[in-house]
């Protein structure tokens, strides 16, 4: 899957599967090397420069629900991750039961860098990682290996990707019906494997003690005096703090508020608060950074954007406050298919 058309087709897909009794298994994986990969907010912001606002929140209600629906799918969801995961291909991914990662797996979650904030449950799963990992990952849109997302949990399981035709070819008619069985199946063909040296991974001392910080102003203020006490010019303390210092200081604000507030949320909760956010953030009532990062990142590519506010001092407590509420009481809040969950129950 790699558009939104192709999320549209998946989300009805999944509602027939949930309901039918003779379905075994269930896989995902991108097209061709990327698994949704940029495509899907070019597509967003062309819908509003045309005035479809409508359109676009459908996109947005359509996707959240997808995420909710793989979170809950009650039959296993096989993910592979070959290459490119970004966005929302990797809530695509991370959603699954299983989660395969191979030697070619670039992952991040890159949304603040281009006036966004980390959804479709990014939050959920963001806060949820050892650490403040979660919170380096949404500010910066820091990558991982495939080795990196199974030591840190994303990953379920390791798979050179020359195996993955045979993978592939035997989940089609694998019949596995239940968890365990997927479990063993997988395992037969995976390996363990872990980071190198120069893995983020390894700087998890490091990386707690400047990312657990309440604001953005605190955690840059850490970042700056770990890199004198380093007195070597550490190279990623320099290299986070240009990527801190390039992003659009509202979405790093909302972006560490909202990962926070879903240590304390569960996914429905979480995905709720995000549609209240993505709302806010397309009506652009406060900012128009959405539409400015994937003008200048991805449609124009010249990488120099105009952020408003330009500076974190001008970002107000009520700018980011606004982000958490509903735009207005006639905005429809997000609705989830609990119904169709529950009733799935009954054909399991």
């Amino acid at each position: 899957m790699s558009s939104l058309n192709d999320c549209n087709d998946a989300d009805n897909m999944l509602t027939n599967l949930v309901k039918a009794t003779g379905l075994l298994v269930f896989y995902t994986k991108g097209n061709g090397r990327s698994f949704c990969a940029g495509g899907d907010v070019v597509t967003l912001y062309r819908l509003l420069s045309e005035g479809r606002v409508e359109e676009c929140k459908e996109c947005f209600r359509t996707f959240y629900s997808l995420m909710y629906r793989l979170n809950t799918y009650l039959k296993p969801h096989v993910a592979i991750m070959n290459g490119i995961t970004m966005g929302g291909g990797a809530g695509l991914s991370v959603h699954g039961s299983f989660c395969i990662a191979t030697e070619k797996t670039v992952f991040a979650i890159p949304e603040v860098l281009i006036g966004s904030h980390p959804d479709a449950g990014a939050s959920y799963y963001l806060s949820h990682l050892p650490g403040h990992l979660g919170e380096y990952l949404g500010l910066t849109g820091g990558r991982l290996s495939g080795e990196e997302l199974l030591a840190c949990g994303f990953a379920t399981h390791y798979i050179p990707s020359a195996r993955l035709p045979l993978i592939e070819e035997q989940l089609r008619t694998l019949a596995v019906h239940d968890f365990s069985a997927m479990e063993t199946f997988l395992a037969k063909h995976s390996e363990h494997v872990y980071p190198n040296e120069n893995s983020i991974l390894h700087r998890v001392e490091t990386l707690n003690k400047c990312f657990g910080h309440d604001t953005v102003e605190e955690i840059i203020g850490a970042l700056v005096r770990e890199s004198e006490v380093a007195e070597t010019n550490d190279e990623w303390c320099i290299s986070t703090l240009k990527k801190l210092r390039e992003a659009p200081p509202l979405s790093l604000k909302i972006s560490l508020k909202s990962i926070q507030k879903a240590r304390f949320e569960t996914l429905e909760e979480c995905l709720k608060r995000e549609y209240r956010m993505s709302m806010r953030m397309i009506s652009r009532q406060i900012s128009n950074d959405f539409c400015e990062g994937v003008r200048t990142r991805l449609v124009e590519k010249s990488f120099a954007p105009k952020w408003d506010p330009p500076c974190l001092e001008q970002v107000t407590e009520e700018m980011v406050n606004a982000y958490f509420e509903r735009i207005s009481v006639d905005e429809p809040e997000l609705e989830l298919p609990n119904k169709l969950r529950k009733a799935s129950h009954a054909n399991v």
